[in-house]
Formats: structure tokens, sequence, C-alpha cells
């Protein structure tokens, strides 16, 4: 990875634009509510459904409302469904009747666009599959209505979750175009959950699902200043998500608070709901301070370190082992795994059957081109060694038993109870021509061993947010969510939809994140 170097910024005049945007947010409907969409978590938004002073369905209209007026300017939201006004009045019902289904019940989610769902188009930002909606829901989709969620609608996302070309545009998608980052508009939202991280921090919804094959539910979070959790692997079912690998692919939960995050990792795997407490007395946390993400994002890292200290945690620095050699090993691996999985995907879905017959529609469609033209992803995938291939297999083994290592030996040495990272380097300028501008190695360690991550709001490098990265061991989801940093950070700001900033940004380059 290369050094992103110094960052010097100043704002724009963009105050006129900036007080005509966020007034409009505070003059939403959430006033009529009695509740201020930006802060309140789903435990608060339940009591009141429980007392009768709030229902599903003045909240559900709350929300679409916000996306008919706020969502133009970041464009995060590729379609609502019409259903969700009578899966709001369905919960209305539930809940005047005692027979609430539970945390979820009657609170407004809203879907990537890689998720499967019956009654909605999903075309991973593809016109590929921009036909006929799939015969079924995924199985989180299918939880998530079983636990009463009102589906509020689905996330735009970087096309093929940021897995066709070489240098991507992260946010962009032929069938959704550009979302742009609510902080500073010209700003990249990171990828591929793009989507999902704008729409919650322009407060579009209550939560939202995202996919990660590596840094695509963190990254965005962080890059639009909420919190993401990437579960362990098989946490959370694949079943009807559109796939770059099995071997690393795992919706998860996006929300504004961990609590909420926590809620609704617990519907999506199917147990039952644990409420972080947030205590990080006697607590260990290594820190993995990287650097090279520059020195304001360090300042911010090393800032929450002594926070974690005062509120007595023992905090020491770690280096996890075998970076280099994961960063070898993991993009060869997923070429062989996208082809594999991809394959048996499109199968199920009108339109393209395989990989060859994608690449054809993407090299014969304008439309696809019109940020980049490049696919070359695909091309790589199309000619590499099948997962059958024993040369494959060592590439796949090496590279889960390093990763794994790297999180476990680190944590058993130093005695930790997680181990903490920068998120992300502040967002880039969206450039279609240049492509992103990616520098972001933690995700790498806990996406490729399949062990759980969380990032959280840390705090701002001028205008821009930056997160904060906890990882652990395998299933240690609820642990990590219980650690609840966020308190002690108190980092969260809401977004101010400036239309720029003036950068000196030297970034280096690298692939943008995938899934």
């Amino acid at each position: 990875m290369r050094r992103t170097g110094a960052l010097a910024l100043i704002v724009a005049l963009t105050t006129g634009m900036f007080m005509t945007v966020h007034d409009a947010r505070r003059a939403e409907a959430a006033p009529a509510l009695g509740i201020d969409l930006d802060t309140t978590t789903i435990p608060q938004l339940q009591e009141r459904m429980s007392d009768g002073s709030l229902t599903s369905s003045a909240l559900t209209a709350a929300y679409l409302h916000r996306i008919r007026t706020v969502d133009p300017r970041i464009n995060s939201v590729l379609r609502t469904n019409p259903a969700a006004l009578a899966q709001a009045a369905a919960s209305d019902v539930r809940h005047r009747t005692g027979r609430v289904l539970g945390p979820l019940d009657g609170i407004p989610v809203l879907l990537k666009d890689n998720v499967n769902t019956r009654d909605m188009p999903t075309t991973a930002g593809s016109l590929a599959l921009a036909g006929a909606p799939p015969d079924t829901d995924a199985e989180l989709v299918t939880r998530l209505r079983d636990g009463g969620a009102v589906i509020l609608g689905k996330t735009n996302l970087s096309e093929w979750a940021n897995f066709r070309a070489a240098t991507p545009t992260s946010g962009w998608s032929a069938v959704g175009g550009q979302t742009r980052n609510p902080y500073v508009l010209d700003r990249n939202p990171c990828g591929s959950s793009s989507g999902s991280g704008a729409a919650l921090a322009a407060s579009l919804a209550q939560v939202a699902i995202g996919t990660e094959t590596d840094g695509s539910i963190v990254c965005p979070a962080g890059m639009n200043g909420v919190v993401g959790h990437k579960p362990s692997l098989g946490l959370v079912s694949g079943a009807g998500v559109v796939p770059i690998s099995a071997e690393q692919d795992t919706a998860g939960p996006m929300a504004r608070n961990v609590v909420d995050a926590a809620l609704t990792l617990a519907v999506l795997r199917g147990s039952d709901p644990v409420v972080p407490r947030g205590d990080l007395a006697g607590k260990r946390i290594g820190l993995w301070r990287l650097p090279e993400l520059g020195p304001e994002v360090d300042a911010l890292v090393v800032g929450a370190a002594e926070k974690f200290r005062a509120a007595g945690a023992e905090v020491v620095e770690v280096t996890p082992p075998y970076q280099d050699r994961l960063d070898e090993l993991e993009f060869p691996a997923l070429l062989s795994e996208f082809h594999r999985d991809i394959d048996a995907y499109l199968a199920t879905r009108e339109g393209p059957q395989d990989l060859a017959e994608l690449i054809e529609f993407t090299r014969s469609t304008p439309e696809e081109q019109t940020c980049f033209a490049g696919q070359e992803l695909f091309e790589q995938a199309l000619v590499a060694p099948p997962t059958t291939d024993p040369r494959y297999r060592a590439m796949r083994a090496e590279l889960t038993d390093l990763a794994q290592r790297s999180i476990d030996e680190t944590m058993a040495e130093h005695h930790l109870d997680a181990i903490a990272a920068p998120t992300n380097p502040p967002a880039w300028t969206t450039d279609c021509a240049r492509g992103d501008d990616d520098v972001i190695p933690s995700s790498t360690p806990a996406a490729v061993a399949g062990y759980p991550s969380t990032s959280v709001p840390a705090g701002f490098v001028g205008e821009l947010p930056v997160g904060l990265l906890l990882m652990a061991g395998d299933r240690q989801d609820d642990a990590l969510l219980s650690l609840a940093v966020e308190q002690e950070l108190a980092a969260w700001r809401p977004p101010k939809f400036l239309l720029k900033l003036v950068v000196d940004l030297p970034m280096g380059r690298s692939p943008g994140r995938a899934g």
C-alpha cells in the first residue's frame, strides 16, 4: 500500500448551500414525530411504538419523505419499496395487539442492491440484471421480513461490488450512477456498500444492509461517519446475495449507532438480541496505527487510544504479521472464486448465464461504460485457475491460515480483547477518469480470516469522517460489539452536504474495496 501523504484542507465557499441543505434536513418530517431521526435508536423507537406515541407508519413516511427530498443530493437510494407503508401498517397492528415480532418490527431498513428481493429488482448495479426480479428473497431478507422489518428500498452500490474494473470508481453503477459522500459532495463514499453508508449518514433509514468481501462494509461506514459490522463468515447466510467469493463474502448491518447494528445482526443471524453495554474497564486493546494513512489519521487513532485508557482499558501498540503475503495471495484467489460463484448465481437469473456472456454484455452495452469502460477483473477471472486446481487450493489454504494467524497470534501474544486500527483515510475526490485513491490495509486480516470487524466513527480530518476498525477472533461478534467504544469516542456529527473542499491530496493508488 502506498502512502497517502499530507492533507491540507480548506473549506470552499459553500456556506450558502450548507445552510440550505442542512436546514432542509432539520425541516423534514422528524420534528412532527417528536424524535430526532439522526440520533434515535431502535430501543427508543420501540418504546415509543409500544406506548402508542409513535407508529411505524409515521416513521416510515418520515424516512420516505427524507429520501424524496434529501437523496437527490447524494444519489444513494436506487428505488423505494411500494409495499413499505403496507408493511408498516401491518407492524402497527402487531404493536397494538401485543404481537411484536422482535426488535426490528416496524423499523425501516434499506438493502444493498446485490441482495435478492422477490418484489423489487436486484441488479448489483448492472443493466445485465435489470430485468425481472429474482424468484425468491435472499435468506437474510426472509429473516428481516419474519422479524417485522419494513423493507424501505434498495441502495446503490459499486457495480458488481467493485469487482469489474482494475481502476473502478467506488459508488458508481450503470443502473444508479454515482453516489456522493454526504459530508462533501465531490468526495467518494467508498465501496462497495456506498449507497448504504451514504444513506445512513443522511438519515434516510434507521439501518441498512451492506455486504463485504474485503472492506466494503467497514470502509463505507468509516468514510460516511456511521457504524458498520462485518460478521464472522457464515454467521449471516449468503444465500441469494450476488457473490464475489463464498470464502470471504458476508452481509452485515450498518447503522448510526452500535446498539442498532447489534440488534440488526441478531435478526440477520436468528439469535436473541444482545444490547451492548460498553464497559472498557480492564479490557486490553491492541493499537495497529498504520501511519501510511497520514499524520492526521494517525493523530485521531492515538487520541482514541488515550480515551480508551481514560475509560480503564489498557492499550498496547501491535503490528499483525503476514500482511505482505496476504496482499500477494488474496487477489489471485478471489479471481478463481469469482468465476465459480458468479457463474452459479447468473444461472439463477434472466440475462447473461455465465461470466463469458457477462463480459460480452458489458462490452456491447454503452451505458455500462459511461464512467469507466474497463472490465479487467472479469477478464482475468475468466482465465484464472479453477477452484479444483491444486495451485488454487494451496493458495487459498495459505491465505486463510495466515490471515487467521495474523489476528490469533497478535491477540494471544498481547492478551488482547480486540485489535484497533484506522478504518479509512479521508475520502478522496470522485473521478471516473482516475478511479479510486484507495489505501486501506486494515480490513484485510479479518476479511480474509472470516473473523468479525466493526467500524465506529473516530473523528474527522477537516470535514471528512474517519472510522476506527475493531477486529477480534472467530465468532467474537457480540464481544466486539459490546466494547461499544463509540461512547468514548463521541465522534459522530451530521453531514453538512458541502459542495467541495479545496484539497492538496497526493495519494497513492491501489485497487478498490471489493465486495
